[in-house]
């Protein structure tokens, strides 16, 4: 990922994902984004505003290491997160006002020297290990923003991510030393439904005005 550590994720990134969901219920039009296509590693984050919690809850998250093109990751996880995530039912139509989407590109992949190799705040931890149950290989994630969001400590943010992968047994040194753990950073935008339509709205003004200076220049 070296050349890319400079990028950013941008609001249209995250209006493309919504105008997809939208799409998918409405066969509404979308405009072709003007954002790069530089393949990436990826993942859409979809929460719900929820009168029982300050924050937006989580509604669906996936994504991919494997670098995609940004068109096309963009356009597949911004659906498969809201409507195949298995933690939770499909996001519905009558939902879209209440929701927040999120695009998180990553960058600076390093593997660890141990699972205690990383900094809460800076980066995401990925880790790979043998389930000693299944003896199947297993692996789980999670974003650079969610442990602090949880305020976790390290090794509460481990146990929850061994549990998160499936693995719900005895967690010791030993185990933690089983563990391949590689850390990276992201950069992230969000934008909330309100601030969607807003977005839209001056993208549309925004076209209108370099149609008409064309068309004048001409």
């Amino acid at each position: 990922m070296s050349g890319k550590s400079k990028f950013k994720a941008s609001k249209e990134m995250v209006a493309y994902c919504w105008d997809t969901l939208i799409h998918h219920f409405e066969s509404k039009p979308m405009y072709k984004p003007s954002f790069t296509n530089e393949p990436f590693p990826l993942f859409v984050t979809w929460k719900i505003d929820n009168k029982n919690y300050d924050e937006p809850i989580l509604r669906g998250c996936i994504g991919t290491f494997s670098e995609k093109p940004l068109v096309e990751g963009l356009s597949k996880f911004s659906l498969t997160s809201a409507l195949k995530d298995h933690r939770f039912s499909p996001i519905t139509q009558k939902e879209l006002p209440k929701l927040h989407c999120a695009v998180s590109l990553l960058l600076d992949f390093e593997e660890a020297k141990d699972v205690w190799d990383w900094e809460v705040g800076t980066h995401g931890i990925w880790i790979e290990f043998t389930n000693p149950t299944t003896l199947s290989t297993t692996t789980g994630t999670f974003l650079p923003e969610v442990i602090p969001e949880q305020q976790w400590s390290k090794e509460e943010a481990l146990r929850a991510l061994i549990k998160k992968a499936g693995y719900n047994g005895k967690v010791d040194q030993s185990f933690y030393s089983s563990i391949k753990l590689t850390r990276y950073q992201s950069t992230k935008e969000e934008l909330s439904y309100k601030d969607y339509l807003e977005f839209k709205k001056h993208h549309h003004q925004h076209h209108i005005h370099q149609t008409q200076s064309i068309t004048t220049a001409t």
